[in-house]
């Protein structure tokens, strides 16, 4: 019953998105799984291009989490960093994105502040160096690394800084004023210390060797090739019924068949080999008294 419960709340937790490789930038269909024609309101406007070997423009400002107004430049020179862009307000799918990358850190011998940086910024200038701070703390201390929060930093910045840099990554958000909400895609980037563009990773899970890999590229200057995308659309979250959109669900729920149907396998092989286990010991038993 134990391991029939924790397969009910994974598969009700999961999340999954489409694959899609391509030689150039990508198109909805390819992205999504469905055409932008076909997507709901805002997120047909989202985008996310692979533009690799691109240079970030370091000298754009921004506010770090204590307010402070510091040129992005700061954060980069000596070692690669890894950027991710969110939003700290959003209802679900960015604190998904910052807890697999804690998660896939934890797995890492690297520290942040040691052999790299991280960057998180808010790609919504509304929001302010008090949001970044609370966001902060709560992910450096999930993180749990002594140096953290010299090495990772939340930043916010106006729009002209936010769009110069969610432009140089290729990076296309929608905001929706009936909802209040950001349609956007999951994802984050691994650049060289001198602010190229090495790598993508996509979706909300990283695996730890794909991050390791990256960070080392990225520290000898090379730049990845390009990766297939997965990616999950963050859209039409209703906070009064705590629910996504039907397209959203849809996710969630392939995403929860997978997951039944592996733990339901492992299930099944766990209790066959017990079986196995007590006839062997029975046998062992009866020819010990015979």
């Amino acid at each position: 019953m134990r391991i029939a419960a924790v397969a009910f709340l994974l598969a009700a937790s999961m999340t999954s998105a489409f694959a899609a490789t391509s030689p150039r930038d990508v198109t909805a269909r390819e992205t999504y799984g469905v055409a932008s024609d076909e997507r709901p309101g805002k997120a047909k406007e989202v985008e996310l291009k692979q533009l690799l070997d691109a240079q970030v423009p370091l000298d754009l400002i921004f506010s770090d989490e204590q307010g402070r107004k510091v040129p992005l430049s700061k954060f980069f020179g000596d070692k690669p960093v890894i950027l991710t862009p969110v939003y700290y307000n959003c209802p679900m799918l960015c604190n998904m994105v910052l807890d697999g990358l804690v998660t896939s850190m934890r797995d890492l011998r690297f520290d942040a502040g040691d052999e790299f940086q991280i960057v998180t910024f808010s790609f919504d200038p509304t929001e302010t160096p008090a949001e970044a701070m609370k966001k902060k703390n709560v992910f450096v201390k999930r993180y749990g690394r002594k140096g953290a929060a010299e090495g990772w930093h939340f930043l916010t910045g106006d729009e002209a800084s936010v769009k110069a840099l969610t432009d140089a990554i290729g990076f296309t958000a929608a905001f929706d004023d009936k909802t209040g909400q950001f349609a956007h895609a999951a994802n984050i980037l691994v650049l060289t210390p001198e602010g190229r563009i090495a790598r993508y990773l996509f979706g909300i899970e990283y695996k730890p060797r794909d991050l390791r890999l990256a960070i080392i590229e990225a520290g000898q200057n090379k730049i990845g090739t390009l990766a297939d995308q997965l990616l999950l659309l963050c859209y039409h979250y209703d906070p009064a019924t705590g629910k996504y959109s039907a397209a959203a669900m849809n996710f969630v729920r392939a995403g929860g068949v997978a997951t039944v149907a592996g733990l339901a396998g492992f299930m099944i092989v766990m209790l066959r080999r017990e079986k196995l286990r007590k006839r062997l010991g029975e046998r062992d038993k009866e020819d010990e008294n015979s």
